[in-house]
């Protein structure tokens, strides 16, 4: 059953914070309402969906800007951030469901869905699941499934390989490697184009989770289940059920999506979906073109 615990956190550029137990399960969100107007509720929510491996914590630039005009709320996906690092099967369509579950018990009204890389995907995908939920949808980069990346005819062997490598015998200590400081730092300089965003704050953010109850575990499952055919549907059959207005960010000199894919789907959709190219940014332009990010998002929902 679903509740809200009474512990209260507050962190000015992330909003207040709260703990939600989802299924037994602790989840941690932020949210900000609009300080400049009678009533937060006259503007669409926007509910904010984090990338893979990070946190609600990468919208420290955005939720402050966009609280000034709509309700924001940011959401830690189970297995990430302070969410609880659960024993579970990950998969893009349990998110949703941690998504949905979330929307009724907070929000209940059509709202905004933002997401980025993999909180695209999951976005994406409750959009297609629960349309009422969503109003309009704002992906920034959006990657595809596996079935997508790779032809039917070598699916069992890279899956065959991929096993091997998957085990937590080979995985713990893998996980015990990649969450040092220099590691991080050197992995997010790779992400990111404008190396003065990558801060000790943010190698921090990436840092802490992975020293939680359960995060080596957690790691393991999630390690396994992005080499799962079943991980995710195929994003080009779900961008065809979206009826919602689409926009969609790229940073142009994306290294982990390609920008090239993003013109592949605008142009498979046509007018259904609207795609601004973000120069001087990578794989994380909501906060190395936070600005223009922001810009944009307001004003598509504005339109």
């Amino acid at each position: 059953m679903m509740q809200s615990e009474p512990r209260f956190h507050v962190a000015s550029p992330l909003g207040a914070q709260r703990d939600w137990i989802w299924r037994g399960w602790r989840m941690r969100y932020s949210f900000a309402h609009p300080s400049n107007q009678s009533s937060p509720t006259e503007q669409a929510p926007i509910l904010l969906l984090h990338g893979f491996g990070s946190a609600l914590t990468q919208w420290h630039e955005n939720i402050l800007p966009l609280s000034q005009v709509h309700p924001v709320y940011a959401l830690d996906l189970i297995g990430f951030g302070v969410s609880e690092k659960a024993s579970t099967t990950y998969n893009v369509k349990l998110w949703v469901e941690q998504v949905y579950e979330f929307w009724r018990m907070f929000i209940n009204r059509p709202m905004a869905l933002v997401g980025h890389s993999l909180g695209a995907l999951v976005a994406l995908t409750a959009a297609a699941t629960h349309p009422e939920m969503v109003e309009k949808l704002v992906l920034l980069t959006l990657p595809a499934s596996r079935q997508e990346m790779l032809p039917d005819w070598l699916q069992p062997l890279v899956v065959s390989i991929e096993n091997m490598f998957t085990t937590p015998l080979f995985v713990r200590p893998l996980f015990k490697l990649i969450r040092r400081p220099s590691v991080i730092r050197s992995v997010l300089q790779q992400v990111y184009i404008n190396q003065g965003r990558v801060t000790e704050a943010l190698v921090e953010n990436f840092i802490t989770p992975g020293y939680d109850q359960g995060a080596a575990r957690a790691f393991c499952r999630l390690a396994q289940a992005r080499t799962q055919t079943d991980f995710s549907r195929e994003t080009k059959d779900l961008l065809q059920e979206i009826p919602q207005p689409l926009l969609v960010l790229w940073g142009e000199q994306d290294r982990v999506i390609p920008i090239a894919w993003g013109r592949q789907i605008a142009a498979d959709l046509g007018d259904r979906l609207r795609l601004i190219e973000i120069p001087d940014a990578g794989h994380c332009p909501y906060d190395e073109a936070f600005e223009r990010v922001n810009h944009e998002i307001l004003s598509w929902l504005a339109s």
